[in-house]
């Protein structure tokens, strides 16, 4: 069903609980994995005007390079295509899954509510809107879990 399995990165800490679902899935299916890490080049606006785009870049891309070794490392025998994009992340998502051929992603939420995801957006509800393949949706972060709950589910949309 699955051949290739999209996993975009934040390098954030709550991402071995979404790359252990695409392990799951990759494993079941025989699929590929691709790592995919945006450099947001929105967040340069509210930086000061005498900071180098350059120089932001670099560490940038530096933060992207080591997010894609800890989602190889944490994949463990699985071999990981990764690449790096600059953009729009939900935008680069899309479009990254739609050249390679992606048949779902598989990323994390953060699990904003209520006015923070009002004002901030979120990245993977606009993947969800978006995406012309299934994206699996991980809990990650300050998430509700209730009484007896282990952990929150990921949960599929189309």
């Amino acid at each position: 069903m699955y051949d290739r399995i999209l996993v975009p990165t934040d390098g954030s800490e709550g991402m071995s609980r979404v790359v252990d679902h695409a392990v799951e899935l990759a494993r079941f299916h025989d699929a590929e994995v691709h790592g995919l890490y945006v450099v947001d080049t929105g967040s340069y606006a509210t930086l000061p005007v005498e900071t180098t785009w350059d120089g932001v870049t670099e560490m940038l891309r530096e933060e992207g390079e080591l997010a894609l070794e800890s989602l190889e490392t944490m994949t463990g025998d699985l071999e990981v295509v990764t690449a790096t994009e600059e953009g729009a992340p939900s935008k680069q998502i899309v479009e990254y899954a739609r050249e390679n051929g992606c048949d779902t992603i598989v990323m994390g939420t953060h699990g904003r509510g209520g006015l923070d995801r009002i004002l901030l957006g979120s990245v993977a509800e606009r993947v969800v809107r978006s995406s012309p393949v299934p994206v699996v949706t991980v809990p990650v972060g300050d998430t509700d879990v209730g009484p007896g709950d282990d952990e929150p589910e990921a949960s599929v949309t189309q």
